[in-house]
C-alpha cells in the first residue's frame, strides 16, 4: 500500500479567500476512498494554510510520501505544476498525478508540457486514483485504467472516460484529516466552516462555464437523510458552525431540496449555510423562502452575471432579465443576505457599457456585488468566440480578477481601472445604506463583510488603499468595535 500526500498548490488571487478559508472538498473525499484501499493518506492544506513553496516542499520531504497528487482549476495551474516539479527534485521516484477541470480537459498541454507530471486523473477522481494506485503497485497497465492521462514516449495516452458515480452515498469523506483549527467564516470571528456537497452537476448550458461542462450537464444528489446525517455529525464532532455548500445547483429538485429544508429545522443544530443558486429556483420557491431562513441559510449567491437580455442570451444563461431583481427582493424579504455577481470584459465591452452595467448593479440592489472579468477558460463553449481577444496565455491570471480579453474599444488597464471603479462606486454606495439597516443581522452581518475584505481582499490594495482608507469606511468599522 502507499503513502499518499494530497497537497493544495500555493496560489492566491484574493477573491474567494476574502471570506474565509475552507477545505479542499475534493481531497477530503478522494482521501477517504484511497484509505478504503488500504493506503496511508495525509491531507496538505498549504494553500489554507498559507505556506509558500519552499515550507511546502520541505513538509513534503518530512513525510516521505510514494505519491503526491494536487488538482488544479485552471488559474492554479502554474502552481500545481511547479508544485509537482519541485516534488520530481526530492525524489524522482515520487509518483505525482494532477486532477481538477483544467487538467480533466488539457490534459494533454500538461502531460506534453510538463515532465514531472506522471499521470492526469480526469473527471471525478475518488475511484480512479486508488484503482490507478492497484494496478501500478500490482504491476499492471496503467494505461487500461479508465479516467486517466499519462505517457508513453513522446505520446500521450488518454484512457475512455470513467463513469460518473451513481451513488453518492456510498462514498465516505475523510474528516478526521483535516486540521480543522485552519477553517473559519471571518464574518463570524471564531467560527468553523466546513464545505459540503449535496450535489454534483449543472445541467444548463452556461458558455462561460467550466462546470456544466466538467459535469456533461448531468446532475446527480445525495439523499436528504445522507446529508442531514453528515451535518449533524460535523457540527457535534469537529464543532462546526459554518457550513458553505459547494453544489453549483443544489436546489435543482424541489422536493429534496425541501426535504433537506425541512430536515434542518427540525433538527435545530443552530448551524448556518452559505448557498449558491439560480435565480428562476429562488422565484420558484417564493412560498417557501421562509423555510431557508428557519433551516439556517443566512447567505445566498445567485448568477446573474448580466444586466440586458442581448448578453444573458448570448451567455445562454436560461433567465430572463426581469427575473433577477425579483430573486433579490425575495431574498431580501426573507431576511437573508444576498450575493452576485456580473461578468465583465467581452470583446465588445465599452465603458458605456460598463457604466450601464454597475447603474443596473445598484438598481437590482444585491447586499453584495462582484464584477468579475471574463476569463477564456480554453476548453469552455465560448472559447472559439474570445480567443481571437486574448490578452495573455498566462493560467495565474484566468482569476476572473485580471484583465486577460482585450476588448476592441478598450485597453486591458482601461478595462480593469473601470471594473476597480465599479466596486468602488457599489461599496461605497452601499456603506451609509448599511449603517441604518433595521435588521441588526443583516446590519452587523455587512460590517464584518466589509472587514473581511479590508482585511483580506484584493480590492484592500487596488480600491481602499491601505494607509488612507475612507473616512466612512473606518466609521463602519468602529460599530463593530
Amino acid at each position: 500500500m502507499a503513502r499518499v500526500m494530497l497537497v493544495t498548490p500555493d496560489y492566491h488571487c484574493g477573491v474567494v479567500e476574502s471570506a474565509g478559508r475552507w477545505p479542499h472538498l475534493g481531497f477530503v473525499y478522494i482521501a477517504g476512498e484511497l484509505r478504503k484501499a488500504g493506503h496511508e493518506v495525509k491531507i496538505y492544506d498549504a494553500m489554507s494554510k498559507g505556506h509558500r513553496l519552499e515550507q511546502i516542499i520541505y513538509n513534503i520531504r518530512n513525510y516521505g510520501p510514494q505519491v503526491v497528487g494536487t488538482t488544479a482549476y485552471t488559474a492554479s495551474f502554474p502552481a500545481a505544476t511547479e508544485l509537482l516539479r519541485r516534488v520530481k527534485e526530492i525524489d524522482p521516484q515520487i509518483i505525482t498525478v494532477i486532477g481538477g477541470v483544467h487538467a480533466t480537459f488539457c490534459y494533454k498541454e500538461v502531460l506534453e508540457g510538463h515532465p514531472s507530471i506522471d499521470y492526469v486523473v480526469r473527471g471525478e477522481g475518488e475511484y480512479t486514483l486508488p484503482h490507478l494506485l492497484e494496478v501500478l503497485e500490482s504491476g499492471g497497465n496503467p494505461a487500461e485504467v479508465p479516467g486517466v492521462a499519462l505517457r508513453r514516449g513522446n505520446e500521450v495516452l488518454v484512457t475512455p472516460d470513467r463513469g460518473f458515480i451513481q451513488n453518492l452515498d456510498e462514498l465516505t469523506p475523510a474528516w478526521d484529516l483535516l486540521d480543522w483549527e485552519d477553517y473559519t467564516f471571518y464574518v463570524y470571528p471564531g467560527s468553523r466552516l466546513a464545505i459540503i456537497s449535496t450535489s454534483r452537476g449543472c445541467k444548463h448550458t452556461c458558455k462561460f462555464c467550466s462546470q456544466q461542462k466538467f459535469w456533461r450537464q448531468t446532475w446527480r444528489a445525495r439523499s436528504p437523510g445522507n446529508v442531514l446525517t453528515e451535518i449533524e455529525y460535523l457540527v457535534k464532532e469537529y464543532g462546526v458552525d459554518i457550513f458553505f455548500i459547494a453544489d453549483e445547483y443544489p436546489t435543482a429538485d424541489r422536493e429534496r431540496w425541501e426535504n433537506i429544508l425541512d430536515g434542518l429545522i427540525s433538527k435545530k443544530l443552530n448551524a448556518l449555510f452559505l448557498i449558491e443558486t439560480r435565480v428562476d429556483d429562488i422565484i420558484r420557491d417564493e412560498d417557501i423562502i421562509d423555510k431557508y431562513r428557519r433551516a439556517g441559510i443566512i447567505h445566498i449567491y445567485v448568477g446573474i452575471e448580466a444586466t440586458s437580455q442581448g448578453i444573458l442570451d448570448k451567455f445562454s444563461k436560461g433567465i430572463q432579465e426581469s427575473d433577477s431583481k425579483r430573486a433579490l427582493d425575495i431574498i431580501h424579504r426573507a431576511g437573508i443576505v444576498s450575493e452576485t455577481s456580473f461578468v465583465l470584459g467581452t470583446p465588445d465591452e465599452t465603458p458605456e457599457s460598463i457604466k450601464q452595467t454597475l447603474a443596473m448593479a445598484k438598481a437590482y440592489n444585491p447586499d453584495f456585488a462582484h464584477f468579475l472579468l471574463l476569463a477564456p477558460w480554453p476548453y469552455a463553449d465560448m472559447y472559439e468566440e474570445v480567443k481571437n481577444y486574448v490578452a495573455t496565455y498566462d493560467y495565474a491570471k484566468y482569476n476572473l480578477v485580471e484583465p486577460v480579453i482585450k476588448p476592441e474599444a478598450m485597453t486591458t488597464d482601461e478595462l480593469f481601472q473601470k471594473v476597480l471603479e465599479c466596486y468602488r462606486s457599489f461599496y461605497f454606495g452601499k456603506i451609509p445604506e448599511w449603517t441604518s439597516l433595521k435588521n441588526e443581522f443583516k446590519r452587523r452581518y455587512a460590517i464584518q463583510c466589509m472587514r473581511a475584505i479590508m482585511d483580506n481582499s484584493f480590492l484592500q490594495k487596488h480600491v481602499l488603499s491601505l494607509g488612507r482608507m475612507p473616512k466612512m469606511v473606518r466609521d463602519l468599522l468602529k460599530l463593530l468595535d
